[in-house]
C-alpha cells in the first residue's frame, strides 16, 4: 500500500504506541485519586502538557486536554460566544474554513441569532487581512481563521490578522490542526487567543488534542462535570491517549526540519512528474505558501471519486478533499471558494505526503495515475467533445 493522505490521519508513531502502553494496563489509576499510582499518572499528564506547550511556545498551565480539534474549535468558538453574547453576536471567519469550524458557527448563526461574516479568499486561498479589517463591527467578540488550509495547503497570514484582532479587543481563534507539529508554531508571535491542535495529525493517537488559551483570556465551558482541566473540559483524563499526545509533541519539535525538507523534494517531485505526463491539470493553492507536505490537483474532464477508486485498486490511498466530507457528492467548498468551476472542482485529487513516504512510492504514483487519467477520458463524453 501506498499512503498519500497524511492530512486526513497519519500513523501512530511506534514511539509514541510504546510510550502509551503501561498506561492502558499496569498504569491504569485515575489520575483524580490521592494515592501515589494515581499521583504517577497525574505527573503524566503534567509532563506532557508541558510538551504541549514547548512545542507551541506556550505556557504548561495555557494548554487544555481536548477530545481533538473539533473539540477545540467547538470550545472556542462556542465557548466565547456564550461568554460573550452580552458585548456581541459578530463572529468572522473565511469561507475555506474546516467544517469543525463552518458548523459551529452555522449553529450559532440558526439556534443563537449570532450574525457570521463568511470572508472571501483570493484563487490561491489567502485572506486578505484587509478583509478582515473592513468586516469589523462594535459587535464582533471573535474571529476564527485557519492557519492552513487542510484541502490545498495554503498557510494563512495568521500573524498579521492576530495584530489587527488585538488592535480591535477582539478574541481570536485559530485552527491550527493542519500545522501542528509540522512547521514552527510560537502562538506568541502569532497573537492568537486561542489554538487547536489534534494529535492524530502528526504521528499521535486519535481522540486526543489540546485548545491552547491566552492567560487571562475566559470562556464558557461547553461541559459541565468534575474538576478535571481546572473546570474548564471535566471527565476523566485519557491518560495514555494524553501520554502520546506528549510524545508526538516531543518527536515532533526534533523531526520537524528534517520531514520538511524531505516531504518537500517529494511533493514537488509527484507535482512535476504528473504535469509533464497528464495535460489539462491544475494545481491548487498557493505556490509557496503551502504546507510543505501537500499537493491539491484538479484534473479537467474526469471525476475525483472516479480516480481515487482506480488509485485505490492500485494500493494507492490518496483523497479528493477533506476526509470529513468525503460522503458528500458536492465538490469541495475550499475549491469553489477559489473561483473553481463546479465542474472542474467534482475532478480533484488531494495527495498529503508524511513521514514514511519514498521516491518509489512518488514514481509509482506518477506512473499509475496518467494511464487512469487515460482511460477515464476516454470514456467522458467532455473530453471526446474537446
Amino acid at each position: 500500500m501506498i499512503y498519500l493522505d497524511h492530512n486526513a490521519t497519519t500513523p501512530c508513531d511506534p514511539a509514541v504506541f510504546e510510550e502509551m502502553k503501561k498506561w492502558f494496563t499496569e498504569m491504569f489509576f485515575n489520575p483524580s485519586s490521592i494515592y501515589t499510582p494515581s499521583q504517577q499518572a497525574r505527573q503524566a499528564i503534567e509532563d506532557a502538557r508541558k510538551k504541549v506547550a514547548k512545542l507551541l511556545d506556550a505556557s504548561p498551565e495555557e494548554i487544555i486536554f481536548t477530545s481533538g480539534g473539533t473539540e477545540s474549535n467547538n470550545t472556542a468558538i462556542i465557548g466565547t460566544a456564550y461568554l460573550k453574547k452580552n458585548k456581541g453576536n459578530h463572529i468572522i471567519t473565511s469561507l475555506i474554513e474546516h467544517h469543525a469550524v463552518l458548523n459551529v458557527c452555522k449553529f450559532l448563526e440558526k439556534n443563537m441569532g449570532f450574525q457570521i461574516t463568511y470572508l472571501p479568499v483570493d484563487k490561491y486561498g489567502l485572506v486578505d487581512p484587509d478583509d478582515v479589517k473592513k468586516a469589523i463591527t462594535d459587535k464582533t467578540i471573535l474571529i476564527s481563521i485557519m492557519a492552513a488550509n487542510n484541502e490545498i495547503g495554503t498557510i494563512e497570514p495568521i500573524e498579521e490578522i492576530g495584530k489587527i484582532a488585538k488592535e480591535n479587543n477582539i478574541l481570536f481563534h485559530c485552527d491550527g490542526v493542519q500545522v501542528a507539529g509540522k512547521i514552527p508554531v510560537s502562538v506568541k508571535k502569532l497573537n492568537v487567543d486561542f489554538f487547536s491542535l489534534s494529535a492524530h495529525k502528526f504521528y499521535g493517537p486519535k481522540g486526543i488534542g489540546a485548545l491552547y488559551v491566552r492567560k487571562g483570556v475566559k470562556f464558557r465551558p461547553i461541559l459541565y462535570g468534575g474538576h478535571q482541566e481546572k473546570g474548564l473540559r471535566p471527565g476523566t483524563e485519557n491518560v495514555p491517549a494524553i501520554v502520546g499526545l506528549g510524545k508526538a509533541c516531543e518527536i515532533a519539535e526534533k523531526n520537524m526540519e528534517d520531514d520538511a525538507s524531505k516531504e518537500k523534494v517529494l511533493r514537488d517531485k509527484l507535482e512535476k512528474l504528473l504535469f509533464e505526463r497528464i495535460p489539462e491539470i491544475i494545481v491548487n493553492g498557493h505556490p509557496e505558501k503551502r504546507l510543505y507536505n501537500t499537493l491539491n490537483i484538479c484534473v479537467k474532464y474526469v471525476e475525483g471519486e472516479s480516480m481515487l477508486l482506480h488509485l485505490d485498486f492500485e494500493g494507492i490511498c490518496a483523497s479528493s478533499g477533506s476526509a470529513c466530507t468525503s460522503g458528500s457528492l458536492e465538490p469541495s467548498h475550499v475549491l469553489l471558494a477559489l473561483g473553481i468551476p463546479p465542474e472542474v472542482a467534482h475532478g480533484s485529487l488531494r495527495f498529503s505526503l508524511g513521514r514514511p513516504n519514498t521516491m518509489e512510492e512518488i514514481e509509482k504514483t506518477a506512473d499509475v495515475l496518467p494511464k487512469i487519467v487515460e482511460k477515464l477520458r476516454k470514456m467522458s463524453p467532455f473530453w471526446d467533445k474537446k
